[in-house]
Parts: structure tokens; sequence; C-alpha cells
């Protein structure tokens, strides 16, 4: 499945096709741990974070290409992401974790890449207790 809605990184949009859109909620303990005696779990939650692993389709623009990969790897603490949602949009403030992609054909001039994946990780919790 192909979506063609694009998305946003701090603002700036970006055309680009996605091949997938994988969204995993993590459950987070403050402290999770075992009584002694009886074997019980005590734990206190954080809370829900919604991280994304997000596969990019081909992107033949080669200048668009470069100007997602250099937002997707710029040095900075965090991002603002709008994702596609079934709210028409998802926003969440998030880290890249990491990015890669694979040369796919190195010509006299340039070279095309495939494969573009990147990891989002949420910084605060979407659902807290």
């Amino acid at each position: 499945m192909l979506y063609t809605q694009g998305i946003y990184i701090d603002g700036m949009y970006f055309d680009v096709p996605l091949v997938s859109v994988k969204r995993e909620a993590k459950v987070l303990d403050k402290y999770a741990e075992r009584e002694e005696d009886t074997g019980d779990l005590l734990r206190e939650l954080i809370g829900v974070y919604l991280n994304y692993t997000m596969n990019f389709g081909t992107i033949d623009d080669d200048d668009l290409y470069e100007r997602l990969f250099d937002k997707l790897t710029e040095p900075v603490a965090f991002h603002d992401v709008t994702l596609p949602s079934t709210k028409k949009s998802y926003l969440f403030r998030c880290y890249v974790s990491s990015v890669s992609d694979e040369m796919e054909k190195i010509l006299d001039d340039t070279v095309k890449f495939k494969g573009l994946t990147c990891k989002y990780i949420a910084k605060a919790p979407w659902r807290t207790p």
C-alpha cells in the first residue's frame, strides 16, 4: 500500500510516498518489581508512548531526497512530526533514533538510493494513567 499524504517535519512538508508506517505502543514503567515473598508484581506506569517506523517509497527527485535525508539526520534533540492518522493527522514530538537506506544505482554524476527507513521515538507519553 502507498500512502499519498506525505509528512510534515518541523513544519516543513515533504511530498514523499510512504510505503509503510508501523506504529508501536510502548508501555513504560516508573518501576516494576516483584514482591520477594509472593512473587506478585508491583508496578507504577509512566504511560504509553507511540513510536513509529516509516519506510519511504522511491523518491525520484534527488533534491527532495537530500532535503528529507538531511532533515531526518539533523543533529537536534527533537522534531515535531505530523503523520497520517485516522483523524486526518497526528502531531507529536520525537527524536529520530535511526535512519537507513541503500544505494540502488551508482551513476556517472549521482547515486540513486532506495529503502529509506527511519524510526521515531516519542518524547512524551501519548496516554497516562
